[in-house]
């Protein structure tokens, strides 16, 4: 008997271990990000790892590694990298893929989101040196994202036009009234998708005074409010976060895996 293989054997068969996500994710992971990879990717290549049983939980504990309960740290800037990996992956299941970029937005506006929730007191665990990282690390990867707007499936096109508005240029906000124009067609404006497509089209615009107006009508009407007095800025990536939420569970919902 060859026992020299099976520690071979052994560290192959945790590896394979878990659900199918965790070796599919793997799997992009090791073709994406070559090299010395971040802390985070331990849950996907260290046989020590007890993996949950089922995707939803395996993933969610995943992404709760790089960006922990809304709180960035040291690490999170890193591990960004490998959410972006499977963002642009066509392996990773559509609904998936739409998780990955609603967790880019998440991280690069923890800031914003975290002091229009919790005004008029300061966020508690806060972090700005981090959370400016993350911030920078999200833009990093954003022309690799917003390149893949014509593959992609609706859900994950309206998580794009989301993110894009984070980082307004001169080039990728006049690109988002032709490409919206679709929903915006399809949807009517009390729908929740049509309320969204509209409120990213008022934010492409960069009309402060309308910004303002438009997130104080919605924020009353339909939405979690927030602190009256505090900037227009946070406060409408405060109701975008709630917006994408919601239209991605339905979307993600009606559209076949990709």
């Amino acid at each position: 008997m060859n026992t020299s293989a099976e520690p071979s054997q052994s560290r192959s068969d945790a590896l394979g271990a878990g659900p199918p996500i965790r070796q599919l994710v793997r799997e992009v992971v090791a073709d994406r990000v070559p090299g010395p990879r971040p802390l985070q990717a331990s849950m996907l290549f260290d046989a020590a790892v007890d993996p949950c049983e089922d995707d939803g939980s395996f993933l969610g504990d995943f992404f709760n590694e790089i960006l922990h309960q809304d709180t960035c740290r040291p690490s999170t800037a890193g591990g960004l990298a490998l959410v972006a990996a499977l963002a642009v992956d066509d392996r990773i299941p559509a609904r998936y893929r739409f998780k990955a970029v609603t967790l880019l937005f998440t991280a690069a506006t923890v800031t914003e989101r975290r002091l229009a929730e919790s005004r008029p007191s300061a966020p508690i665990h806060s972090a700005p040196a981090d959370e400016a990282s993350a911030r920078s690390a999200v833009r990093t990867h954003l022309p690799d994202l917003l390149a893949r707007w014509p593959a992609e499936c609706p859900a994950v096109r309206l998580a794009l036009a989301g993110l894009a508005v984070v980082f307004p240029t001169d080039r990728t906000l006049p690109a988002l009234t032709p490409r919206l124009r679709p929903f915006a067609d399809q949807h009517p404006r009390g729908s929740d998708i049509g309320v969204y497509v509209r409120f990213v089209l008022v934010l492409a615009a960069r009309d402060e005074e309308q910004t303002r107006s438009v997130t104080e009508k919605l924020t009353d009407a339909y939405w979690t409010a927030t602190a009256r007095g505090l900037p227009t800025g946070p406060r409408a990536l405060h109701l975008l976060g709630q917006m994408m939420a919601r239209v991605g569970g339905a979307l993600t919902r009606s559209h076949a895996e990709r």
